[in-house]
């Protein structure tokens, strides 16, 4: 599985690789510390979730923590076994990203421009984010990214992605950087995301 990218600091670690192998190879690769479920049968989703561990285990690997596999809490989200650090995944076939984080709980999301969220967008945005983002497929990517990021940081899924989980207008380019908002609970946490556009796909994630 070739890496596409990766980054790794004292505190944090994330990657983007190109699934490649077949399902043997991947699964070889986590030492059978983590299993496909067995209610996933779709090929594709086979090779996403397997190659997701696959890659939090280099990632790892690369910041000289031990991987016993991946966990999840009530609501879903990933954790890491036997090990403090916080982790949060996104797949878009072929790809998959992830990103560790030694003292926050992280958000990435990887998502292949696609018209289709033309159509949803009018259900999730803002209607300042609508206005903003006009009839541009690749900015409607980039919002889309990003509050599913801010749900990833949240942990929850009880948000309404119009009114919970904001992201302020922006300049589109390569990439750069996004101001969000998680509102809920009564209050309302600001966070930083960058996100970066290639090869018809956006990733975003927090900084």
């Amino acid at each position: 599985m070739p890496i596409t990218k990766i980054e790794v600091s004292k505190e944090r670690a994330w990657g983007v690789w190109k699934i490649e192998e077949d399902e043997l190879g991947l699964v070889e690769q986590t030492n059978g510390l983590d299993c496909i479920p067995e209610n996933i049968r779709h090929s594709g989703k086979r090779l996403e979730y397997i190659a997701g561990r696959v890659l939090v285990k280099h990632l790892m690997e690369k910041a000289n923590l031990p991987f016993t596999g991946l966990t999840k809490d009530a609501y879903g989200k990933p954790l890491l076994k036997n090990c403090s650090w916080h982790v949060s995944l996104t797949h878009s076939f072929p790809l998959v990203a992830a990103v560790l984080d030694a003292k926050n709980s992280p958000g990435i999301d990887l998502e292949q421009v696609n018209p289709k969220l033309l159509r949803m967008a009018p259900r999730i945005f803002h209607i300042t984010e609508l206005r903003d983002a006009g009839n541009d497929v690749i900015k409607h990517t980039v919002y889309w990214c990003g509050k599913e990021t801010l749900m990833k940081i949240y942990g929850r899924r009880d948000v309404v992605f119009a009114e919970n989980l904001l992201i302020e207008p922006f300049k589109l380019d390569n990439k750069g950087e996004l101001r969000g908002r998680i509102v809920a609970d009564n209050t309302q946490t600001h966070v930083t995301l960058r996100y970066y556009l290639f090869d018809n796909f956006v990733l975003v994630m927090n900084t």
